[in-house]
């Protein structure tokens, strides 16, 4: 992606070392040396852009997953992993001086996005297509501004209702050292820069790989969903369901190999200079794919995902995870991941991220109608993605509410593993991460994670309460 023009970019987490240059004799009227004005760094429309496409390259769904994946029931943790990367997180054996890099990555991208957004309006543009970019823009620095407090809030929320301790939500880019909004006013300022954004952003404007219209409707959807806001939750996932429909059977498996574009809504590109950090190589060795036997898997699909397939007919279970008998014959972990690898000769585990699919759109809307008691319905929404998924299938019906919510529970598991779901998903329904024995081998008693624990909530970072004292911690800490 294209970097932002050459300067730095000052955001929460590096509040230290520009405390250190505002404590210049306040007698001299100078601006920090290593900052640009704005307004001289985005004088036109095509800056706006870089500017732009400098906001969408500091996000990084990288460690949002690594951190996910392990801290919950989605994988194992094989003898085979001698590298001791992310095991710590996968043993719950983390405080308050755990650097979840979530709070910074999110915080740089808002600020980038707010020094846009800063001198936006003041910008020239000629009438037409001009213009109509520019607006554009604005719409796109908006909804990111709001993806990113919204990733920062399910990370870091005390709880997902109205009066729990949230995050602070950054309008400009300033050195501040505001306390923790609460989750409501948050989620409330989220929607409103969603809701500006949505009629800026031009419908036909269609470039997954950056915030469209409908994108900006999968983000509302998903939004609503934490809210429980059933009447939204339902509109706004029927608005990306009408627009983007389910990908077929054929399609399905090429979504996650760069091979069709289907069902996805918004992604976040990878390239070739992103080849340090692929997602794939949170799972395994890109050498698998040429010797499944011999190579090591870091973290394998837990037992407990895994037995919740119809393995022979389920179109996700070939496309996620490989079982390889082999494996077990060199002593080796028999599950492995291999959602996030493609069929190229080189950069095997380098793929695109996928942010938003229709699927997780079928069981938001199937969720918010059993919320709103609209049963049938979400009946309806569960059985027409199974359908879609899983070769001959026959339609379920549920004895009750409960009974149906348990299904749509497995059904997230199943549809959204490995995508950075499952934890915020137990934390929304207040449940406790559990792991079976078999997937509890190298867990050292890491079995049982009840909301009461400090860990089931990642902690906000001590550095960033050292620096701004009006930072609560989250409970139990």
């Amino acid at each position: 992606m294209t970097t932002i023009p050459s300067y730095k970019n000052i955001f929460l987490g590096s509040v230290t070392a520009l405390l250190l240059l505002s404590a210049c004799n306040k007698q001299l009227d100078l601006l920090p040396s290593d900052t640009i004005d704005p307004s001289k760094a985005f004088r036109n429309v095509k800056d706006v852009n870089s500017g732009l496409l400098g906001a969408y390259s500091a996000l990084n769904y990288y460690s949002s997953i690594f951190y996910t994946t392990r801290i919950t029931d989605e994988v194992m943790l094989p003898t085979e992993n001698s590298t001791g990367s992310g095991v710590a997180t996968y043993r719950w054996q983390y405080d308050g001086s755990f650097q979840h890099d979530a709070w910074y990555d999110n915080y740089k991208g808002i600020d980038r996005v707010n020094r846009v957004l800063s001198v936006i309006d003041e910008i020239p543009a000629l009438a037409g297509d001009e213009t109509t970019q520019k607006s554009q823009y604005k719409g796109e620095l908006l909804a990111l501004r709001a993806y990113c407090h919204f990733e920062l809030i399910r990370n870091f929320a005390s709880g997902y209702v109205a009066d729990s301790m949230g995050i602070p939500y950054m309008e400009k880019s300033e050195i501040t050292k505001y306390p923790r909004a609460s989750f409501g006013t948050v989620m409330s300022k989220i929607n409103a820069d969603l809701t500006a954004a949505k009629d800026l952003i031009p419908v036909g404007f269609s470039d997954n790989t950056r915030i469209t219209r409908l994108a900006v409707s999968a983000i509302q959807a998903r939004v609503a969903l934490y809210e429980k806001n059933w009447p939204n939750a339902i509109k706004y996932a029927t608005e990306v369901i009408n627009g983007k429909p389910l990908a077929s059977r054929a399609d399905f498996p090429k979504i996650w190999h760069e091979e069709a574009p289907a069902e996805v809504i918004w992604k976040l590109k990878r390239v070739a200079s992103d080849s340090e950090t692929p997602l794939g190589n949170l799972y395994t060795q890109e050498t698998f794919l040429s010797n499944p036997a011999g190579s090591r898997v870091y973290y394998a699909a837990s037992y407990e995902l895994t037995n919740l397939f119809d393995q022979a007919n389920d179109i996700r279970f070939s496309s996620y995870i490989v079982v390889d008998p082999g494996r077990v014959t060199a002593g080796r972990t028999p599950n492995v991941v291999i959602k996030y690898t493609n069929n190229g000769s080189t950069n095997r585990n380098l793929v695109d991220i996928k942010l938003f699919r229709t699927g997780e759109m079928y069981l938001i809307r199937s969720e918010a109608y059993a919320g709103n008691n609209q049963l049938d319905l979400a009946e309806d929404d569960l059985n027409d993605l199974r359908r879609t998924r899983i070769s001959g299938y026959a339609d379920q019906t549920f004895a009750d509410k409960t009974a149906l919510m348990d299904a749509i529970e497995k059904e997230r598991f199943k549809e959204l593993a490995f995508e950075g779901h499952r934890h915020h998903d137990l934390r929304r329904w207040n449940l406790p991460v559990t792991r079976l024995p078999e997937d509890a081998v190298n867990a050292l008693g890491a079995v049982n994670l009840p909301p009461t624990q400090a860990q089931y909530r990642w902690p906000i970072p001590n550095s960033e309460l050292r620096v701004n004292p009006n930072l609560k911690q989250n409970p139990f800490y």
